[in-house]
């Protein structure tokens, strides 16, 4: 949902946190395990259905892209492959928007290591803190 808000309700946020989200919607009707959710949001199969898959896509969006964000992924991810989280990190570095990729090779779609757990709330709350300037 963060990229689809990055390129359609870019206000008031003063930044973004993306946690395994998805940048490309056709791909994941491609790549994901959870086949079932992609092709009942979207219509049926990407092939039989594409439309639905464009009319929802974050990727269509990325020329509205303005917000710094942190994306979050993790490598074990097979819900939201790596590569939905290395797109959308992509897209905004090549734009020229502040954005920092937090990688955890060891963590699914959850965070569930102790230490990981630890190291993602002193990301994200830090990644607040300096676009918001409200530390706590």
């Amino acid at each position: 949902m963060i990229n689809w808000i990055a390129g359609n309700w870019n206000g008031p946020w003063k930044c973004l946190v993306n946690h395994d989200g998805v940048f490309d919607n056709r791909m994941m009707g491609y790549s994901t395990e959870e086949l079932w959710f992609s092709e009942w949001e979207n219509g049926g199969k990407v092939w039989e259905n594409p439309a639905g898959y464009e009319r929802f896509n974050p990727a269509n969006h990325v020329d509205q892209w303005t917000k710094p964000q942190l994306i979050i992924h993790g490598g074990r991810d097979f819900r939201i492959p790596l590569e939905q989280g290395l797109g959308a990190f992509t897209a905004l570095q090549r734009k020229g928007v502040p954005s920092k990729l937090v990688y955890f090779a060891d963590e699914n779609h959850w965070v569930l290591k102790p230490q990981n757990s630890v190291q993602w709330h002193q990301e994200v709350l830090g990644w607040l803190n300096q676009w918001t300037g409200e530390a706590k």
